[in-house]
Order: C-alpha cells, then sequence, then structure tokens
C-alpha cells in the first residue's frame, strides 16, 4: 500500500489519539484543580505502527481493505493508575460520558492471563471530525496501574525477544 493512503487512513486515528489524551489529560487537571484525588495518574496515547498493523492483519487473517473495521487497536490509549480501585472509577468516567460510545469491555483483571498481565480495556467508538466530515473509529483504552504497566512493559519485552518462548 502507497504512504499516501496509509496516512489517509491513520490521520484520523492521529487525530482521536490527540483528541483523546488532552480530554483524559484535562480530567487530572480539574481533579487537582478543585482540591480532589485524580483516580487518573498519566495518559499516553499511540497509533499503531504500519507494520504492526500488517502483523496483525496477517495473523488474524484480515485483509487490508478490511483493517479500519476489524482491528479495534489501531488507535490506542493507556490511561495509568496508582490503584486497582481507580481502575473502576475510570471505567465509570468513561461509561458515563456522551463522547463516545462503549463497544466491548475486558477485564484481565479479575480474569489475569496466563502471563500475569493484567489490564482493563475498554474498545469504544468515538468520532473524529475530518475534512470529507465525521469518521466514527473505534479505540482500545487501555486502564492499569503503574504496576501492572511495569509488568506489561517487560512482558511485551519478553515476548519480543523470547517469541513467546518465555524462560521461567
Amino acid at each position: 500500500m502507497e504512504i499516501q493512503l496509509w496516512k489517509e487512513i491513520l490521520d484520523p486515528f492521529e487525530l482521536a489519539v490527540k483528541e483523546l489524551t488532552v480530554k483524559f489529560n484535562h480530567l487530572i487537571y480539574e481533579h487537582r484543580a478543585r482540591g480532589l484525588y485524580s483516580p487518573i495518574e498519566q495518559v499516553h496515547g499511540r497509533v499503531k505502527a504500519i507494520s504492526s498493523i500488517l502483523d496483525k492483519a496477517q495473523k488474524k487473517k484480515i485483509r487490508l481493505e478490511d483493517i479500519e473495521e476489524k482491528l479495534d487497536d489501531i488507535a490506542g490509549i493507556r490511561i495509568i493508575c496508582q490503584f486497582v480501585e481507580d481502575i473502576e472509577r475510570v471505567v465509570e468516567i468513561i461509561r458515563k460520558r456522551s463522547d463516545m460510545i462503549i463497544k466491548k469491555e475486558k477485564d484481565y483483571i479479575s480474569n489475569s492471563k496466563e502471563s500475569g498481565y493484567r489490564s482493563y480495556h475498554v474498545i469504544v467508538y468515538y468520532t473524529v471530525q475530518t475534512i470529507n466530515g465525521p469518521k466514527n473509529l473505534e479505540v482500545e483504552i487501555q486502564i492499569r496501574t503503574l504496576a501492572m504497566n511495569f509488568w506489561a512493559i517487560i512482558e511485551h519485552s519478553l515476548q519480543y525477544k523470547y517469541k513467546e518462548n518465555m524462560p521461567d
């Protein structure tokens, strides 16, 4: 696929990541400005690299024409909390928002993966305004504690290094 075509596909996802990162960071600001405890400690966002999109599409047997509809993590937001209880508070905040609609929730905290990975994932529909009008996108929001994030980073590095033949 041409670079220009990839740019056209990924630009709305970049916009979604920027907008959502600003919105969640503003929640931190609002809590702290009012002298309240913020359940959100940090917010990070990214758009999946083209190579990662291609790898995942190949692994899941998704045609390139279908990636926008079939991959729900092209745009990703990671919300880091201090405590496990904060995760549920953040999920409730997301559930009450009118600018995103929840498609699916995955609870890897109550049901951690075999590797020990824990996180709470919420797939939302989020609409951005583009030059061609509104575009409704799927965005994956991962919510985890600082400790869970540390584990996820280590696990990801081990999987990359050992290609799923992780040492005990």
